[in-house]
């Protein structure tokens, strides 16, 4: 039986660490002995962890400034801190300060793979969790795997560091239970029929672009559209946006649903999904989304053409504000194309297998 761990900075509500839980859920615990180590102990997805996964953590609360603090220390002396017990491999499912931890193991007998999710666009935002651009290029180099999401985030990858052992393996999703929890009840709010209901899901941080999907919400409501977007999420940015909606008098309009466990009863409820993100990795909202049926208009961000297609199951925009406002209101205006992106999201929905999805990680960790 191999002994596994994966490291990751806790087990919030962002895409990332959901998908993890789904995935030790679902491998094989006849072959593996699966640990899950966290950085912090924080996050709603602690909860979902199975009991026959271990659970180990170091604080209970996030530093301010951690990032930083760890880059007082070398990769090898981080290891030895966090790292106590031995595994046959070591996984470093986020990128930044996990992979550098797990870059530091000494033992030769412990196979090491690292898992990124983000898109980088310089070599700043590449090295931001390491001590030089050197340093984070000599800790990619000590892992036996580079696992990617999709193949836009393995291509920005290589713009900056050149790795051998890369495998794309997409992000591990339960189709069945997503489908299920969709056909729950909305009680919370109230969806009203009368309206062109758009709906959102993720962290409310800027790289999401809430900002200007808020701007685009407006310009719709000034247009004479009668449309209501929902935020299923939490995150810094949310007070800045409440405001902007109170001053612009949208507040009624543009609701804040908070973290919610199962956002798909919302998502089943809803016209159109809207990913307007300025960056992705894989998208697991517009993935779920997909499974329960809204139709999806997304800017072109990695990972969105090997989700769509070259928008043939979804609308893919230019990364701006005036091109995901045009795709909105050309939907909002032809109720036959909706429909159209609606069947088109069902078929594509169909493709989400977890376990071939899951077959394909355990294949991997067999080959190592």
């Amino acid at each position: 039986m191999k002994k596994i761990l994966f490291l990751i900075n806790n087990l919030g509500e962002g895409g990332a660490e959901k998908v993890l839980i789904t995935l030790v859920r679902n491998l094989d615990k006849s072959k593996y002995n699966i640990t899950v180590m966290t950085l912090f102990d924080i996050g709603v997805n602690k909860n979902y962890l199975p009991n026959d996964v271990n659970y180990i953590t170091h604080y209970k609360s996030m530093t301010r400034g951690n990032s930083h603090i760890m880059k007082l220390f070398s990769p090898k002396t981080l290891h030895r801190h966090f790292i106590k017990d031995r595994y046959d491999i070591e996984i470093a499912f986020l990128e930044g300060p996990c992979a550098r931890i797990i870059s530091g193991c000494e033992n030769k007998n412990t196979k090491l793979v690292s898992w990124t999710h983000c898109t980088w666009h310089s070599e700043r935002e590449f090295a931001q969790s390491f001590r030089s651009l050197k340093e984070a290029r000599d800790c990619c180099q000590k892992f036996d795997k580079n696992v990617f999401v999709s193949k836009g985030v393995r291509e920005a990858f290589e713009k900056y560091c050149q790795v051998d052992n890369k495998e794309v393996i997409y992000n591990v999703i339960d189709s069945d239970r997503i489908k299920q929890l969709a056909k729950e009840p909305v009680r919370e709010v109230v969806i009203k029929e009368d309206e062109f209901n758009i709906i959102s899901v993720g962290k409310i941080i800027p790289v999401k672009g809430y900002d200007r999907l808020a701007r685009i919400h407006k310009r719709l409501l000034d247009g004479g559209y009668k449309v209501h977007t929902y935020i299923l999420g939490i995150g810094g940015k949310q007070r800045e946006l409440e405001d902007y909606c109170r001053e612009n008098g949208i507040q009624d309009s543009f609701t804040f649903l908070g973290y919610h466990q199962n956002p798909y009863q919302y998502m089943n409820k809803a016209d159109l999904f809207v990913c307007s993100s300025l960056s992705e990795g894989l998208s697991t909202a517009v993935t779920e989304a997909l499974i329960t049926g809204v139709p999806v208009v997304t800017t072109d961000v990695s990972g969105m053409r090997e989700l769509l297609g070259d928008s043939e199951y979804g609308i893919i925009t230019e990364n701006n504000e005036n091109a995901l406002h045009d795709s909105i209101r050309k939907l909002i205006d032809n109720r036959e194309l909706m429909e159209e992106q609606r069947n088109k999201a069902v078929e594509r929905g169909k493709m989400f297998d977890l376990s071939q999805t899951v077959s394909s990680v355990q294949d991997m960790l067999d080959s190592l």
